[in-house]
């Protein structure tokens, strides 16, 4: 996983990784100078050289000053390389999620998704910034190595046989906190699910005086939180003190051998003073490699999980040979379509039908008998398992994706906007129109009144989701985003299911418009909508049982005549 990410987004950066290079040698050789500087000051301090005066002050003044300037500009370059990095796999992992399947994203709780950019990407970038600094931790041990050994190699040798003795404890310690990482993330998934679930729903928790139940989840997540939590916090405290001891059991024995040789007369004060500093200042970078291997194994948790998602292969993908959408008015054909959901149950079972261009098709059915699964196959946003949808000829599974989907306009039963102004989010069906433009879709929606009415007219920041509008208001949006598309096939589910009635006669007559030239595929509860349909396509179990316009299926006394007498249909 860390090959890949290296390969795939850090090398990308190679100018930045040198000056990164550069930086961490010159930082690591300013350290390494420290115990030289040591010593030959000792040295001059035992021999009363008078130099010391002038000469020592401005070596570790320079020194000190260089490794300053190096260390920050090495810091705020590799944090700058990580974050790039990062930026890349959260660019690279939504765009995956957005042209991907619609299925994967309603698979998983968007509070789950989220977490991927955010708590995931959060590991990796921490581990990314500690493997960088790792291997200027190498580099800076090699230095101060070098020093020690230039300053006395047999006390050189005695340290360092001591310190690969920690090596195997620090593996086990990571691969144990790489699986409570994982776990950790898990768990921190599920309490964001639970909270946004809980929050979203607080009208219900009120009105069904709630709170001591969502108090009770919210306690029972939380304290799962802290378990996750307590064990990765308990396998990192491992490490610091397994490498204290091994560094105590270091310089005891370091200096045990050199109290022996100064015994026997063998030893001098300033070597021995200057590779103590250098052993000090070496087990600085020491720990924290030995540290380095704990949160390596948590960014691998993240980065398993970020590259599931981007490995994932979307079943909805243009063949090789697609071709552009041919001329036409918008003739749309079942022809035996069948769907099954991912849990295996069948949603749609040899459905045909045909909308004529010009023409509106009603689609009408108990809940469950897959109307708005039908409307989600003609743009693809979900496939068909058997059979074909075709418009005007062409098989929607041989087509263009972007060709297909600029013909249609889509506005469905759950209206969600983004946040931003009211003209931004009706221009998203024709980018870049004119202000005159969307002030006249919306005009035929209906909703031109009440925007007007608003703080900043069609200026107004709508909120999160639309929040600021009522549900009806933000249908009349989503609806003038569709007329301003001036679609050759429109798709309505349920579309006008929230406006009070005046609202929708407006709305109603603005469609009669519309819908001249075109075709419109109506999923509706309303009788008002199915009354004015062609052709009135009644669905049961994911297949059309009854086809016919309203007088005729009235006459018939079947399944669409029994749901208009149990007010199933209802309306004026």
């Amino acid at each position: 996983m860390l090959s890949r990410l290296w390969r795939a987004h850090v090398l990308r950066y190679r100018a930045l990784l040198v000056l990164v290079a550069v930086l961490t040698v010159l930082l690591a050789a300013a350290q390494a100078a420290y115990p030289l500087v040591i010593q030959h000051a000792i040295a001059m301090f035992t021999g009363k050289d008078k130099r010391i005066l002038y000469q020592v002050p401005l070596l570790v003044l320079l020194v000190t000053s260089v490794r300053a300037v190096v260390w920050y500009a090495q810091a705020v370059l590799v944090q700058d390389v990580a974050m790039r990095v990062i930026r890349d796999l959260q660019v690279e992992m939504f765009a995956h999620l957005v042209r991907g399947d619609l299925a994967r994203v309603e698979r998983e709780a968007a509070a789950i998704l989220t977490q991927r950019f955010t708590t995931d990407t959060v590991t990796i970038r921490e581990a990314l910034i500690r493997v960088v600094n790792g291997l200027g931790n190498v580099v800076s041990v090699i230095g101060l190595v070098g020093s020690m050994l230039w300053i006395d190699w047999e006390l050189s040798l005695i340290a360092l046989v001591l310190f690969p003795v920690a090596a195997l404890p620090v593996h086990r310690i990571g691969q144990r906190l790489r699986r409570a990482s994982g776990r950790m993330q898990v768990t921190t998934g599920e309490t964001a699910v639970m909270l946004n679930e809980s929050f979203s729903q607080a009208r219900t928790v009120r009105a069904y005086r709630l709170e001591a139940q969502e108090i009770t989840r919210a306690r029972a997540g939380f304290q799962e939180l802290y378990r996750s939590l307590i064990r990765m916090i308990r396998g990192r405290a491992r490490l610091d003190p397994m490498l204290e001891v091994v560094a105590g059991v270091a310089i005891a024995a370091t200096i045990g051998f050199a109290g022996w040789r100064a015994a026997v007369g063998t030893a001098q004060f300033e070597d021995f003073a200057g590779f103590v500093a250098a052993l000090g200042l070496a087990a600085q970078p020491l720990r924290a490699l030995g540290n380095l291997n704990s949160a390596v194994q948590e960014g691998l948790a993240g980065l398993i999980r970020c590259f599931a998602v981007i490995d994932e292969r979307p079943r909805i993908v243009e063949a090789s040979d697609a071709t552009e959408l041919p001329p036409g008015r918008g003739r749309v054909a079942f022809d035996q379509v069948g769907f099954i959901y991912p849990d295996g149950r069948v949603g749609l079972d040899a459905l045909s039908f045909t909308a004529e261009p010009g023409h509106t098709i009603a689609l009408v059915g108990p809940s469950g008998a897959g109307k708005s699964t039908a409307l989600a196959l003609i743009p693809r946003l979900h496939e068909a398992a058997t059979g074909a949808i075709r418009i005007d000829g062409a098989d929607v599974r041989r087509l263009r994706l972007a060709s297909l989907r600029d013909a249609i306009a889509y506005v469905g039963q759950d209206t969600l906007l983004f946040d931003d102004t009211v003209a931004a989010n009706i221009a998203m069906g024709r980018p870049g129109a004119e202000e005159a433009a969307i002030e006249a879709a919306a005009q035929a929606a209906a909703a031109h009144g009440f925007i007007a009415a608003l703080p900043q007219g069609y200026a107004t920041m709508v909120g999160p989701g639309g929040g600021r509008l009522s549900g009806g208001q933000r249908q009349r949006v989503a609806l003038a985003r569709a007329l301003l598309r001036n679609p050759r096939i429109l798709l309505l589910d349920e579309a006008t299911s929230a406006l009070d009635a005046e609202s929708e006669q407006l709305v109603q007559q603005a469609l009669a418009t519309l819908r001249r030239g075109r075709t419109t595929i109506v999923v509706a509860h309303r009788l008002s909508t199915v009354r004015d349909a062609d052709l009135v396509v009644v669905m049961a179990e994911g297949r059309a049982v009854e086809q016919g316009s309203h007088a005729d299926l009235l006459a018939l006394d079947g399944l669409y005549a029994r749901l208009v007498r149990s007010q199933s249909l209802i309306g004026q």
